[in-house]
């Protein structure tokens, strides 16, 4: 069977199956093809026919021709088993070759985050009298207070606004929704951007309903966000790097140090596993650490 018709039934089969959104669809088709190319070059014309044993050949390309790192080969590999897994689904293979194959072991890195004082530096470090850059404040204020994911933030429709209950509505990743509670301070700023500079907007057809807009009346690109955010880190004077998932970071460590249980925080982020959310008990026993020693009398004792 040619890989053109398998990987056309997978792509369908990630985006009405699993409700996959088009960046993962893209990235696991992107896993494929690598694998694709490899057997290709090893006169292995269909996934059907690969075998165990072709496998760490393929793993060893990976590393020496590609130079893909461990962390990129371990999600490569999430991919080609989910390829295999459909295949599997299809009835067209007996078994996964990649079953058993284990991804390699990746050292857990901390995210980088924010304190409150360096999130309002970076707030206070916009020049308010450019009109893009009130809007600018209440994107950076929206990612700290709900702890969105820059995909998420771009996406957010008025429709989804509902400030008198105090909340938003989101739509995370596999299109699953979720209810995020919403402070009083970013609610103010995304007010005072829709009623005093988006008004003066002239929007595109089909971009009404979009929160945050660009000059030209579209809804704001992942990579504006980025770059904006690059910008004003910089103007700020903060030597750290800082990304939109920075801030979503900072919004799950804050409420931990302030003592919201993790469940909660798994909720609000979104999180399918609250596996994916224990990463900040790491970062806040560091806080802790850190706060013992400044203020414990023992641990100030030379």
């Amino acid at each position: 069977m040619l890989w053109e018709n398998l990987l056309s039934g997978f792509k369908n089969f990630l985006r009405i199956d699993k409700g996959l959104s088009a960046n993962t669809i893209e990235a696991y088709l992107h896993d494929v093809c690598l694998l694709q190319n490899h057997l290709e070059s090893q006169g292995i014309l269909s996934p059907l026919k690969v075998g165990v044993e072709d496998i760490p050949h393929f793993l060893q390309t990976l590393s020496e021709k590609y130079n893909i790192t461990e962390t990129s080969q371990a999600r490569c590999l999430s991919g080609i088993r989910a390829f295999y897994k459909y295949l599997l689904y299809e009835d067209l293979i007996p078994y996964s070759p990649f079953e058993l194959i284990e991804s390699p072991k990746l050292a857990r890195k901390l995210p980088q985050i924010l304190s409150f004082e360096e999130i309002e530096r970076i707030e206070n470090a916009f020049d308010l009298s450019k009109p893009e850059n009130f809007r600018n404040k209440a994107i950076i204020e929206t990612l700290y207070s709900c702890g969105l994911r820059v995909s998420e933030l771009v996406n957010l429709k008025k429709s989804n606004l509902h400030f008198k209950q105090e909340f938003i509505m989101i739509i995370g990743k596999g299109n699953k929704q979720r209810i995020v509670p919403i402070g009083s301070y970013a609610r103010k700023l995304i007010t005072m951007y829709i009623k005093e500079y988006r008004v003066h907007i002239k929007i595109k057809k089909g971009h009404e309903d979009y929160v945050f807009l660009n000059r030209w009346g579209r809804k704001l690109t992942r990579v504006y966000v980025f770059t904006m955010i690059k910008q004003v880190v910089s103007d700020a004077g903060i030597n750290k790097e800082v990304s939109p998932h920075t801030f979503r970071h900072s919004f799950a460590t804050h409420l931990l140090e302030g003592g919201a249980d993790l469940r909660s925080i798994q909720m609000m982020l979104g999180h399918e596993s609250i596996t994916t959310t224990e990463i900040y008990t790491h970062i806040n026993r560091e806080y802790l650490t850190d706060t013992i020693l400044s203020f414990h009398p023992r641990y100030r004792v030379k």
